[in-house]
């Protein structure tokens, strides 16, 4: 079967079965979740965006100027209630003037006040979000089945999707999972415009685009990310680029000037809120174990500890482990999980659970063509099995 010059075969179809399953723990918890008033700040201050930018004067919403806070997530939580505000506007247009529900053309009450207009604002606030973290799921699929093939791909996938942390904060309105979501392809969209770099030009300028996409989004996030998918960038493209490594910085200066621009787009293009981003201290960090321990030392995530654990050991112990392939997640990975922000708070060991996973596929993908293949087979898939009934067992608490 084919859809758009894409086959759709037996490993795509296994594939979205994970991820349908995923979409459905997701769903699950929404359903029983209550809405809290987090989410109430961020669909509020959404749709402040997208309907009144200009609230109070010198603010850009009510909840400031968001130069430490991300933009993306807040526009993200905001657009599905903006757009059916619009909807229902719309509707109650073609409607006689006597008969109309709305007088004068508009919800009754502020944007705040209009929110009991609105229906299934729990599945609209959180949907989005879960998207974004299905998306990844998709681009950590791809990555993974291009260099390791099939078996490699659906392990990492299936700890993706199993992960209690994963699902967690793919549950709750954050720029967390979006920062997650842009650093991985702004990564591996780098490795790809670097590989582009040794053919044609008529290849690189999509390429480069999709790079100044993903590293805009990525800043809209969380600044931190941006600067430091930007750096990653910049030394894998060098390395990649080989006889080509005279065009990079410009390519990337090109990038980061577009990155800006759609930065400053999220700001609705207000000079004054957009200069709190480089006065906010969203970008400030420092180093700690703090986060690595809360993953690890987390009984929830114990079977990806073994896997990594393993790994470990047959990376340093296995010749054919270290290649770049592996290496590359196994670098950033472990220099995203001491990072920590300083001046806001947020979760950079989240951003380093996709590299991980894609570690872990490649390392396990290299040892499944040894002679000892049925036995890890078997590893992987007590490991699977293990984190699926313990991710199972734990969204009661992720729910409340």
């Amino acid at each position: 079967m084919r859809l758009l010059k894409i086959q759709i075969g037996r490993p795509q179809r296994l594939a979205a079965l994970l991820l349908l399953f995923f979409l459905a723990e997701c769903l699950w918890v929404v359903h029983h979740q209550e809405l809290s008033e987090h989410d109430y700040r961020f669909a509020r201050c959404g749709r402040e965006m997208w309907e009144r930018p200009s609230p109070l004067a010198g603010y850009f919403t009510t909840c400031g100027n968001l130069g430490g806070d991300g933009t993306f997530a807040y526009r993200v939580a905001g657009f599905p209630l903006t757009a059916q505000r619009l909807v229902l506007l719309g509707v109650d247009k073609l409607r006689s003037p006597e008969n109309r529900l709305y007088a004068g053309g508009s919800l009754n009450g502020s944007t705040w006040e209009a929110r009991h207009e609105i229906g299934s604002v729990k599945y609209l606030l959180h949907l989005p979000f879960i998207f974004f973290a299905m998306w990844l799921g998709v681009g950590l699929w791809w990555v993974t089945r291009r260099l390791f093939g099939n078996e490699g791909a659906f392990f990492a996938l299936g700890l993706y999707c199993f992960c209690p942390e994963v699902v967690r904060f793919s549950v709750s309105p954050n720029n967390d999972v979006l920062a997650m979501w842009g650093l991985y392809g702004l990564v591996y969209t780098a490795m790809g415009v670097a590989h582009a770099m040794q053919g044609p030009r008529r290849k690189w300028k999509p390429r480069i685009a999709l790079l100044t996409v993903a590293l805009g989004l990525t800043a809209a996030a969380h600044l931190l990310a941006a600067i430091f998918g930007f750096v990653a960038a910049l030394v894998l493209m060098i390395y990649l680029a080989e006889r080509r490594r005279s065009y990079v910085m410009q390519i990337l200066v090109f990038s980061a000037v577009g990155a800006l621009m759609i930065l400053f787009a999220f700001y609705a293009f207000r000079l004054a809120p957009f200069s709190y981003v480089f006065t906010g201290g969203a970008a400030r960090f420092w180093f700690s174990l703090d986060g690595a321990q809360r993953f690890f030392g987390n009984l929830g995530n114990g079977p990806i500890v073994v896997a990594t654990g393993v790994a470990a050991v047959l990376y340093a112990g296995i010749g054919r482990c270290r290649y770049f392939g592996n290496t590359v997640p196994l670098v950033m990975a472990a220099l995203l999980f001491p990072l920590m922000t300083t001046q806001v708070v947020t979760t950079p060991w989240l951003w380093a659970l996709p590299f991980l996973f894609t570690f872990l596929g490649g390392v396990f993908s290299d040892v499944f063509e040894t002679r000892h293949r049925k036995m890890f087979l078997g590893l992987t898939g007590m490991v699977l099995l293990t984190q699926a009934l313990i991710c199972l067992s734990m969204l009661p608490g992720i729910a409340q």
